[in-house]
């Protein structure tokens, strides 16, 4: 789609998005519905996220700062859900007080943090080392499960890190222009820690609280920590161009960051979170790993970049880490599932 019809078509998708909004919150808190329903929203959620990378790309190419650009990015985002999520807390600021200290989490770990340490990590290094050690998060969440909460690994989901983790590792091509720095990969590793805490946040939180509840308090609560340690000087937010180059063009810096910030950021984040109450924090980590698959076909469409064949190839064998994971989601105990994952009243991080 190009610029010009995006530009012309917005007003007419905006009118739709109030009833969007309400159809998510709906599906969230619907305990009967096919399984297909949740793995879906999970793939729209990677793959709205996955926009961001070739967008934000020309922004920093323009000389933007990477804490500039997520402080936009979620300062729009969260204006842009506070009167839906203002609507969808109606009757239930009680419950949402209950959650506070999941709210503020949510939005320093999942929201700022973990857009701020992946931008830092591709400053020091390649896109593809940067993306995989940030999407080490569904096997530190097994792990995690398996150390916490004595929950073994089955062997489909055993299969499943293994494929995902070859998929990314042929996706991400770092055998190719990948270099390595060690601030750099502690950059990832937090960026990894901060995915982690953002699944098991939005897994944990009150199932009273809809998506729309904690995806705009936690914007909120991440714009609100960027613009302080900005104002501060804990926080580099210099500008750069007026214009960037997108797709081969000319255009306002505005253009990219109204993409990354309706789509990458509100959207993304509200079908990220009623994905993770449909499927799970494990089931709905190892979908978001699609996000690479995505940002490759959108660096295709956007930059011109030609995936290769090995690219498509590991795109297939993310796909099937999922799917095993998901298999044996769905053969897991009842039981077990609620303790861990499902998003219950009383449930918090131990």
């Amino acid at each position: 789609m190009s610029l010009i019809t995006f530009g012309a078509d917005m007003p007419i998708a905006l009118r739709g998005v109030p009833a969007l909004w309400r159809r998510l919150d709906m599906d969230a808190s619907t305990t009967t519905r096919h399984p297909l329903v949740g793995v879906g929203v999970a793939l729209a959620s990677a793959a709205a996220f996955a926009t961001s990378g070739a967008f934000a790309k020309s922004l920093l190419l323009g000389g933007w700062a990477p804490g500039a650009v997520v402080t936009i990015r979620i300062t729009l985002a969260a204006l842009v859900l506070l009167v839906p999520t203002v609507v969808a807390m109606r009757g239930r600021w009680r419950v949402m007080r209950r959650n506070a200290w999941v709210v503020v989490g949510y939005g320093l770990t999942g929201v700022a943090g973990c857009q701020l340490a992946y931008f830092y990590a591709v400053t020091h290094l390649s896109v593809g080392v940067a993306l995989l050690l940030e999407y080490l998060a569904p096997v530190l969440i097994v792990g995690w499960l398996w150390l916490r909460h004595r929950q073994r690994p089955r062997l489909h989901t055993i299969v499943g890190v293994a494929l995902a983790v070859l998929g990314l590792l042929l996706v991400l091509d770092v055998t190719g222009q990948a270099s390595v720095s060690l601030v750099g990969v502690l950059w990832g590793l937090g960026a990894a820690v901060c995915l982690v805490l953002y699944f098991l946040l939005a897994a944990h939180v009150d199932a009273d609280v809809p998506p729309l509840g904690l995806a705009g308090g936690g914007l909120a609560v991440g714009a609100v920590a960027l613009w302080i340690a900005g104002l501060t000087g804990l926080l580099d937010t210099t500008r750069g161009a007026s214009q960037v180059t997108l797709a081969g063009t000319l255009v306002p810096w505005w253009v990219p960051v109204l993409v990354i910030a309706l789509v990458a950021a509100a959207f993304a984040y509200v079908t990220g979170i009623a994905a993770v109450r449909m499927l799970g924090a494990k089931v709905a980590s190892f979908v978001a790993l699609t996000e690479v698959l995505f940002a490759v076909v959108f660096a295709w469409v956007v930059l011109a970049e030609l995936p290769t064949p090995i690219q498509l190839f590991g795109g297939l064998l993310i796909i099937g880490g999922v799917v095993a994971v998901r298999i044996d989601e769905s053969r897991a105990p009842a039981e077990a599932t609620t303790v861990v994952e499902a998003p219950v009243a009383t449930a918090a991080l131990p």
